[in-house]
C-alpha cells in the first residue's frame, strides 16, 4: 500500500470549494501554495508528527543545573521545523498582512484550507496555530497602538522577525467552563499591571511569546463582567521569565504535540487590551474563531481517517478478495465519503460567512452575524463528534492493525477525542444555541434561510428535499414546545435542537453542492447523505445505494 504523497492533490473537493469562494488571482496563488503545503503535510510533517507523538513529546525543564527555576519547555527539533514551515506559509500572518508578490491580504478561507491540510497529519500542532490566530485577532482589533506595535508583528511573523506564538489562558481550577468564577488578580503598576493567580489548563505554555489572559482588576465586580483582557509576554526583554511559573505539564490522552500546563502568575507584567469591562466579550470573540478551528481540525481528522480506511480496503485481502469487494465495506466507505465531503462543504460555507462578518470593509446584517454564531455552535458540535466516529470506523475496518500504534489511526482517535471538549462541550454548545434563540431570534433567521435555500432547489432534485422539509416541521414543533416552556425544559432540549438544525443545514448544503457543482457523483453524494442523515433506510434498504454508488463516490482504485 503506497503512502499518500500530497493531501491537497488528493482532494479535488477542496479545490472545488476554493474555486467557488476565491477570486481568480488569489486562487492561482493559493493553489500553488497549498499544493506545496499539501506535500509537506503528507511527507515531512507527517513523519515528524509520529516522532513527536511517540518519543518526542514536550518536556518541562523546571530547573537549570544550578537549581534555579527556569520553567522551560523542551520540544524536539522536528517539531521546531514544523513550526517554522507552517508559520512561514502565512497560516496566521497572511490573514492580517499583505502577501508578498500578491499585493493584498489573505483571508480566513485560505488559512483554514491550510489548517484542514495540517490537521490531517498533526492536529495537535494545529492547537498552537489556533491560539496564535486568536491572539492576532485580539491584538489587531482591541490592543492600543503601543501594545499592538510591541507584539503583533511577531505574532504575524512569516520569517522576517522573531516569531511569537500566541496563547489564550482562560481555565482556572475552580471554574472550568464557569469563567465567571475566575479569580486571577490584576494589580495596577503604573501604566501596566501585575498578574497574580493561576491558570489550570494553559495550552502552548513555554512555546508562546505572548499570551492573552483574563484577570480581575482590583475593585472590579464579580462574575464575567468583572474580567479584563491582558497581553502577557512570556519573557522579559532580558530573556528572564516574566513572573510566570509552570507547575507541571498535563499528561494528556492525545494532542501530545502541544504543551498544556498548569501555570502560576507571580507578579507577571501585563498590558491591558481594550476596555476594562469588555474582557469576556473580547475573549468570546476569540473563542468563536477557535471553535471554527476546532471544526476544521475535525474535518481534517475525518478526511485522514477516511483516506486510510479507503486505501486499506483496496490493499487488504480477505477470503481471496480485497476488502473493498464486499458490500458492507462498500456501504461504510460510501457513507464516510459522503458525510466527509458534505461536512467539509458546510464548514467552509461557515468560513466564508465568517470572513464577511469579521471584515470591517464588508457591511453585514444582524441576521448574518447571528447565523454565523449559530452555525459555529452547531458545526463545532457535529464535526467533533464525527471526528471520533470516523476514527473509530477506520480502526474497525483495519481490524487488529487499526489498534496498533504503527498505524496513524490510534493517534487520530486520541487527538479527535479532545475536540468534543476543547472550546465547549456539547452541553455548552447546546446552551449557546438556546441563548442565541432567546436573545437574538436565531431560530427564526435559521428557518427563514433554510426555507429560502430549499425554494431554490431545481425540480430534478425535489424528491431529495422531502425528508429535509419533514425535518424542518419537526424542528418547528420542537421550537413551539421549547419557546413556551420553563428554563429546565428548554435546556433539556437544547442539544436536540442543535442536532436537528445541523441535519437540516448540512442537507441543504448537500443539495446545493449537487446542483451547483453538478455531475452524477455530487447527486449521488446528496442522495446517500440525506438517506443516511434522516435514517430513511434504517431497517430496510432494498436499493442499496451505498453499494450501487460505490465506484462513482469512492472510486474503483486507490488514488494516490
Amino acid at each position: 500500500m503506497r503512502k499518500m504523497e500530497n493531501f491537497y492533490h488528493e482532494d479535488p473537493h477542496l479545490k472545488e470549494i476554493l474555486e467557488s469562494y476565491l477570486d481568480k488571482d488569489f486562487l492561482t496563488w493559493a493553489d500553488h501554495e497549498l499544493n506545496t503545503f499539501g506535500e509537506l503535510c503528507a511527507g515531512e510533517i507527517d513523519e515528524r508528527a509520529v516522532h513527536t507523538d511517540r518519543e518526542g513529546q514536550p518536556k518541562l525543564i523546571k530547573y537549570n543545573r544550578f537549581g534555579e527555576e527556569i520553567s522551560e519547555i523542551w520540544v524536539n527539533e522536528g517539531y521546531k521545523k514544523t513550526v517554522e514551515q507552517t508559520y512561514n506559509k502565512g497560516i496566521v500572518g497572511y490573514i492580517h498582512k499583505e502577501i508578498p508578490g500578491l499585493g493584498r491580504k489573505g483571508n480566513y478561507m485560505y488559512s483554514y484550507a491550510q489548517g484542514y491540510l495540517l490537521s490531517q497529519t498533526e492536529p495537535g500542532f494545529y492547537c498552537p496555530v489556533t491560539l496564535s490566530m486568536a491572539t492576532a485577532l485580539l491584538l489587531e482589533r482591541y490592543a492600543s497602538p503601543e501594545v499592538k506595535a510591541r507584539f503583533l508583528p511577531h505574532v504575524l511573523s512569516t520569517g522576517e522577525v522573531e516569531l511569537y506564538e500566541g496563547a489564550t489562558f482562560l481555565t482556572e481550577r475552580q471554574g472550568g467552563s464557569d469563567v465567571g468564577a475566575n479569580d486571577t488578580k490584576a494589580v495596577q503598576d503604573g501604566e501596566s499591571y501585575q498578574l497574580w493567580g493561576e491558570k489550570y489548563f494553559a495550552s502552548n505554555s513555554g512555546m508562546c511569546g505572548v499570551t492573552m489572559v483574563l484577570a480581575r482588576i482590583e475593585g472590579s465586580g464579580k462574575g464575567t463582567k468583572g474580567l479584563s483582557l491582558f497581553a502577557v509576554p512570556w519573557r522579559n526583554d532580558d530573556g528572564s521569565l516574566n513572573g510566570i511559573h509552570i507547575r507541571r505539564l498535563k499528561d494528556k490522552l492525545g494532542v501530545r504535540a502541544v504543551p498544556s500546563a498548569e501555570v502560576e502568575f507571580k507578579g507577571a507584567n501585563a498590558y491591558l487590551v481594550g476596555e476594562p469591562d469588555r474582557g469576556i466579550y473580547y475573549m468570546m470573540e476569540a473563542l468563536n474563531l477557535s471553535r471554527i478551528c476546532n471544526a476544521v481540525a475535525s474535518i481534517g481528522i475525518m478526511r485522514r481517517a477516511y483516506l486510510e480506511a479507503r486505501n486499506y480496503a483496496f490493499h487488504r485481502e480477505a477470503f481471496g478478495q480485497p476488502l473493498a469487494h464486499f458490500p458492507m465495506i462498500k456501504e461504510s466507505l460510501t457513507r464516510l465519503a459522503s458525510k466527509q465531503e458534505v461536512e467539509t462543504s458546510a464548514v467552509f460555507h461557515l468560513v466564508h460567512l465568517y470572513d464577511r462578518v469579521v471584515c470591517d470593509d464588508i457591511p453585514t446584517t444582524e441576521e448574518e452575524s447571528v447565523l454565523n454564531r449559530l452555525l459555529i455552535a452547531i458545526l463545532k458540535k457535529e464535526s467533533a463528534e464525527q471526528a471520533i466516529h470516523f476514527s473509530h470506523e477506520a480502526i474497525e475496518l483495519h481490524g487488529g492493525n487499526g489498534y496498533i500504534e504503527d498505524f496513524v489511526l490510534p493517534r487520530l482517535l486520541r487527538d479527535a477525542q479532545v475536540l468534543t471538549v476543547w472550546e465547549g462541550t456539547a452541553n455548552i454548545l447546546g446552551l449557546e444555541v438556546l441563548r442565541l434563540m432567546n436573545k437574538h431570534r436565531a431560530h427564526e433567521y435559521f428557518l427563514t434561510r433554510m426555507k429560502d435555500e430549499l425554494s431554490l432547489v431545481p425540480e430534478e432534485f425535489i424528491l431529495l428535499t422531502i425528508p429535509v422539509t419533514e425535518g424542518i416541521v419537526k424542528l418547528e414543533q420542537l421550537l413551539t414546545l421549547v419557546t413556551t416552556s420553563n428554563h429546565d425544559t428548554q435546556t433539556y432540549h437544547a442539544k436536540r435542537m442543535a442536532e436537528l438544525m445541523v441535519h437540516i443545514f448540512e442537507s441543504v448544503v448537500a443539495l446545493k453542492d449537487a446542483y451547483t457543482f453538478g455531475g452524477k457523483r455530487k447527486r449521488m453524494i446528496a442522495d446517500v447523505f440525506i438517506e443516511q442523515t434522516w435514517k430513511r433506510t434504517e431497517w430496510m434498504d432494498e436499493e442499496m445505494k451505498s453499494v450501487q454508488y460505490f465506484d462513482e463516490i469512492v472510486g474503483g482504485k486507490v488514488r494516490v
